[in-house]
């Protein structure tokens, strides 16, 4: 089980994620792409991921079945991750939102900013070195999922 960041919390993973072609699990919390879940939707507990390319309004159908929704990073400099979560929150998602892939201790910030809150970050790293980096920046200028109004409009108030 690999560890991961939810809520500012390192926890243990215990989700099973399943490619294109694998075959779901009998028992476990699986986490299916979008293809396959419009293919079949798994009895029990299950979650979605979705890949750069995918349209995260195809996932609205499914919100009140899943658990968790990922949003996969092929490499660190891919950030359609960060428009799908700004997408999917709009959507009304207000369930677990998890970065997983090429996910860097420098991104935490920017991705909890657009609505992550939960972070699978790369095996080679220490999550628990990643959470510090939510405390990066004691203060947010711009308006995000995180803080809608900008600095400028929250000091006028």
């Amino acid at each position: 089980m690999r560890n991961l960041i939810i809520n500012r919390t390192v926890t243990e993973d215990d989700w099973i994620l399943v490619e294109d072609g694998g075959e779901i699990p009998a028992s476990g919390r699986p986490l299916l792409s979008l293809k396959a879940l419009q293919q079949q939707v798994p009895a029990g507990e299950f979650g979605l991921w979705l890949n750069p390319q995918d349209e995260p309004a195809e996932a609205q159908p499914w919100f009140d079945k899943l658990s968790l929704i990922a949003v996969r990073f092929p490499v660190f400099s891919d950030g359609r991750g960060y428009s799908s979560a700004t997408l999917l929150r709009r959507l009304g998602w207000q369930g677990e939102l998890r970065a997983v892939g090429d996910v860097l201790r420098d991104q935490l910030f920017y991705l909890s900013r657009v609505g992550f809150n939960s972070f699978a970050i790369r095996e080679d790293r220490s999550a628990h070195d990643a959470l510090a980096s939510l405390d990066d920046f004691s203060e947010r200028y711009q308006g995000a999922v995180d803080q809608p109004l900008p600095l400028f409009r929250r000091h006028a108030a």
